[in-house]
């Protein structure tokens, strides 16, 4: 069963925080706000995308996990 603060979108959403943007289940930081959109970028770097606010969620341990492995392995393939 889901926490149920997991389900939830962020009531504000602050620039750094980590989120989870639902409809695609990437996980992302927050990086601004344009319009009604909140912009994310990938942990590791990357393109920026445009979000909902409804469409967030905030990360839990699990998202944090999964990014770090996501950030660990870009790096290993920019090494070689």
């Amino acid at each position: 069963m889901a926490d149920k603060r997991e389900d939830q979108a962020p009531s504000e959403v602050m620039a750094g925080a980590l989120v989870v943007d639902t409809r695609t289940d990437r996980v992302g930081i927050v990086m601004g706000n344009v319009g009604p959109y909140v912009q994310l970028r990938p942990p590791g770097g990357g393109t920026e995308w445009d979000v909902l606010p409804d469409d967030l969620r905030s990360a839990v341990v699990l998202d944090e996990l999964r990014a770090k492995v996501s950030v660990v392995n870009a790096q290993g393939r920019r090494l070689r």
